[in-house]
């Protein structure tokens, strides 16, 4: 199977490119239990040895992070060459994981050294002494490294009769993080990579000899200010929780049962599990997983291991959002409203039947002074690859309509005519491996941590390894820019345009400038760029400026997808314009159609405008929520007043409410797919559980047939086939955006410009059914400079009312160093949702008030 590509060749997605091989450095001969190997120099010994075959136990050690030789379970005998350049023995055994390797060492490890299996059976007997004989009920029984050396590099018997140590347990180190202190072996795997892989040393060793142990951080210590958790107490004083949005990546590398998941916790045993590889859906990372499920029933989700994308870590969304495949409000049959305007269970026959006739009056209405004509079609941004073209090739050829957008959030034309330039079948242009070698980053209408929890990983990666620079053109300096070392290119909302205009030709940006320009720089864009009118445009300009490559990386996981299919109102498969004639007779041949529409479509915002007048007969909806949209009640007005609306969805929601005919599709864990990735890399996925439940691209095919058109998308192998034989475009592309930056508007007092992005756990639905890790998200909060604060009598930690004439939200207050007359807001946080609260969106205008704003204006 492949994806669209640009270029002169039919290939859909290029394989991965193989990494680029290191540069052949010194070598370094010596031998592992009399077997002679050469590595390169500065390799550990335990790393040569897993090379050979040979296997040395530990539990401190980790390839992905820095030695640390904290639990000594790697013990080996070592000899090496004296200063005379005779062999010697090292008077103590040695610690593998932090020995590198030297020229003419002798290792012997504990198959061919009776010290080293001594010492290795003494520091197991060490780590057993106060670890409880509580396996069976342990979560970690069955897959815990402890249980396995122990039997391996253990005594048969223990010669300890004193009482345990004993801790209260567990503890919640936060409402989704358990601990429980007396199995730890003090490791020191969770607090490594808090600070060297997320930077979140929010756990770390505590107190001293028989007493250290894990525990959460001193509050006094951390100093963060505005960002606790949900689920902390104000009363809480022995510590600040582990709020890290990557927080359950030390529960699965954890070598012990020491922390443990509070959703996971004591449901299953590992050996009852089924285990599948999957994609993470949160996200456009593509974050490879592994679904573990029992009895039709999913009950965890681990990291899975790819190098390419994800390495071995995940975010904390896309490891423990998954309760929402398997709602309680999950659709399971057809629904069709009947005549007293209740929506009643249905066979598909029927569903489908009233579907067709629907569909068919929307498109020729009986009376002919009926405006209310045609259909279009909403797919949503969640979108597989294969279902993503089954909607667009079901719009163009089942309805004869180019009114379809995937965009189911804040867009624009110049957006669309970015992604057509720019992005659209150009493959692997920029990807996760660019991170590595690239001397600077520029992030635009991105913030990492949030919108891109692996792209931050990665990126923080390069930053601690090798002084990566990290660039970020927005309104404040937020904890995830901090946490890369990045330099804040301070812009008010809606100014980014002439800012990214400026670098190269303001004096003030030549070292942003200088650093764009050297050979390797990225430039990454976000989706938000979206609303800053000539974003994209500068964005391009700066990259054609400077050299430096440019990448687009949105947020939702079916975004690429969507582009690479044709989910545009002026784009079809393979980034081939619909004002191409060329392109469209090149897939109407491929389709088998005489001809396919010739006029662009319309946008999202303009199909529910059009909804909203009373000028669209009909709707065709995915995975859309209202909430997500500019103006959800707008948009909700729209779905009220269109004249037939038919609805494929996992659960209940807002357009089923409104739905004339529900058709119930699968969610990812019961149907394989494909998604593609912000690189435009093809990430399959197969079905982990048992269904009937059929995918959208199976569900259209049925309705098409409905229609009297065959798609011929029945299954995901025939899917895959029409996009091999369809192949990438070589004719003419879209021509690159110009877009001048608009003049930013005239603030009053009492006026500020909303800034404001999505955090990765907010209020989204993809999360709902999980209150453990709703628990860890950040309370929401509002920001301003201190001289907004100022202007209107606002103090640190005051209430701020946000408003416009739609509503009001009222929230506490950090000031914080951000340009005056902006207030930064949280876009979807539980109870406190912008876009449904305000229906404003970044860039627009609202009012401020405090509890002395009359004071100040008095």
């Amino acid at each position: 199977m492949t994806i669209l590509s640009s270029g002169p060749t039919t290939s859909l997605v290029p394989a991965a490119p193989a990494p680029a091989p290191e540069p052949a450095g010194e070598l370094v001969t010596f031998t592992v239990d009399g077997i002679e190997t050469a590595v390169p120099k500065g390799t550990l010994v335990i790393r040569a040895a897993e090379e050979l075959g040979i296997q040395i136990p530990r539990f401190c050690d980790h390839p992905l992070l820095a030695p640390a030789g904290a639990c000594r379970q790697c013990l080996v005998e070592v000899w090496a060459p004296g200063r005379d350049g005779k062999l010697a023995k090292m008077p103590k055994p040695q610690a593998s994981c932090t020995l590198e390797a030297t020229p003419g060492m002798q290792v012997k490890t504990q198959h061919t050294s009776p010290e080293a299996d001594k010492a290795q059976h003494g520091v197991m007997e060490l780590l057993l002494i106060n670890h409880p004989l509580d396996c069976p009920v342990c979560d970690k029984g069955g897959e815990c490294p402890l249980q396995n050396q122990a039997m391996s590099n253990g005594r048969a018997s223990t010669r300890f009769v004193d009482v345990k140590r004993t801790f209260p347990k567990p503890i919640a180190i936060s409402t989704q993080i358990l601990l429980d202190r007396e199995r730890c072996v003090l490791c020191q795997r969770c607090t490594r990579f808090s600070e060297e892989i997320a930077g979140d040393v929010f756990i770390d060793l505590q107190k001293r000899g028989a007493n250290q142990q894990i525990g959460r951080f001193d509050t006094a210590v951390l100093g963060f200010d505005g960002d606790a958790p949900v689920g902390a107490s104000a009363q809480d004083t022995s510590g600040r929780p582990f709020a890290s949005y990557f927080s359950g990546n030390t529960v699965q590398i954890c070598p012990v049962g020491a922390l443990t998941s509070a959703a996971y916790r004591f449901r299953s045993r590992p050996f009852d599990l089924v285990s599948t590889p999957g994609i993470a859906e949160h996200d456009s990372q593509g974050s490879a997983i592994r679904v573990d499920h029992r009895r039709g029933v999913v009950l965890r989700r681990l990291a899975g291991e790819d190098p390419t994308v994800n390495q071995e870590w995940i975010t904390d969304k896309d490891r423990f959002a998954f309760t929402w495949q398997s709602a309680p409000d999950r659709i399971t049959t057809p629904l069709v409203r009947n005549a007293d305007g209740e929506l009643e269970p249905a066979s598909w026959v029927e569903a489908l039947d009233v579907a067709a006739a629907g569909l068919r009056a929307a498109q020729q209405p009986d009376d002919p002074r009926d405006t209310a004509v045609g259909v279009a079609v909403l797919p949503g941004g969640r979108l597989t690859l294969e279902d993503a073209y089954a909607y667009g090739k079901f719009a163009r050829v089942a309805l004869g309509t180019n009114d379809v957008d995937g965009r189911a959030r804040p867009h624009s034309a110049e957006e669309e005519v970015f992604l057509g330039h720019h992005v659209a079948g150009r493959t692997l242009d920029v990807t996760f491996a660019d991170f590595d070698r690239a001397p600077a980053v520029l992030l635009v209408g991105l913030e990492a941590e949030e919108e891109a929890g692996i792209a931050f990983l990665r990126l923080r990666d390069a930053v601690v390894s090798r002084g990566l620079r990290v660039l970020s053109v927005a309104a404040l300096e937020s904890r995830g820019l901090q946490r890369l070392s990045g330099t804040l290119l301070a812009a008010a909302p809606g100014t980014e345009a002439e800012v990214l205009d400026g670098i190269g030709t303001d004096s003030a940006l030549a070292e942003a400038a200088e650093l764009l320009g050297s050979a390797g720089a990225l430039i990454l864009v976000g989706e938000r760029l979206a609303g800053v009118p000539g974003g994209f445009s500068a964005a391009v300009r700066l990259a054609n400026r400077t050299g430096a490559r440019l990448a687009w990386v949105p947020r939702r996981v079916g975004e690429r997808s969507a582009v690479e299919a044709g989910l545009l109102p002026s784009l079809l498969p393979g980034g081939r314009p619909v004002a191409d004639s060329a392109a469209r007779v090149d897939l109407a041949a491929a389709w088998g159609v005489e001809h396919l529409p010739a006029q662009p479509g319309r946008s999202t915002s303009e199909i529910l405008a059009a909804a909203r007048a009373g000028l669209l007969g009909g709707l065709v909806v995915g995975g859309l929520e209202p909430a997500d949209l500019p103006d959800p009640a707008a948009a909700r007005e729209a779905l009220d007043r269109v004249t037939f609306l038919v609805s494929l969805e996992v659960r209940h929601s807002e357009v089923t409410e409104r739905a004339d005919v529900v058709l119930p599709v699968a969610p990812p864990t019961e149907k394989p797919g494909t998604f593609v990735t912000w690189e435009g890399r093809p990430r399959p996925f197969p079905q982990a559980l048992t269904s009937h439940t059929m995918a959208d691209h199976r569900v259209l095919d049925r309705l098409a047939d409905a229609l009297g058109v065959e798609l011929g998308l029945q299954t995901v192998t025939a899917v895959h086939a029409e996009l091999d034989q369809l192949g990438g475009w070589d004719g003419a592309r879209v021509g690159a955006p110009d877009v001048p930056a608009a003049e930013p508007p005239a603030v009053e007092p009492g006026v500020a410009v909303l800034a404001t992005w999505h955090q990765l756990l907010d209020a989204g639905r993809l999360q709902s059914g999980e209150p453990f890790l709703a628990g860890t998200a950040k309370r929401p909060l509002a920001r301003i400079s201190a001289g907004t604060a100022a202007a209107i009598g606002v103090r640190d930690g005051d209430s701020l009312s946000v408003s416009t004439d739609a509503g009001t939200l009222t929230l506490p207050v950090v000031l914080t160093d951000m340009p005056d007359h902006v207030v930064w807001l949280p876009t979807n946080a539980a109870g406190a949702g912008v876009r449904d609260a305000l229906h404003a969106d970044a860039g627009d205008l609202v009012r401020l008030a405090g509890p002395r704003t009359q004071e100040v204006s008095a």
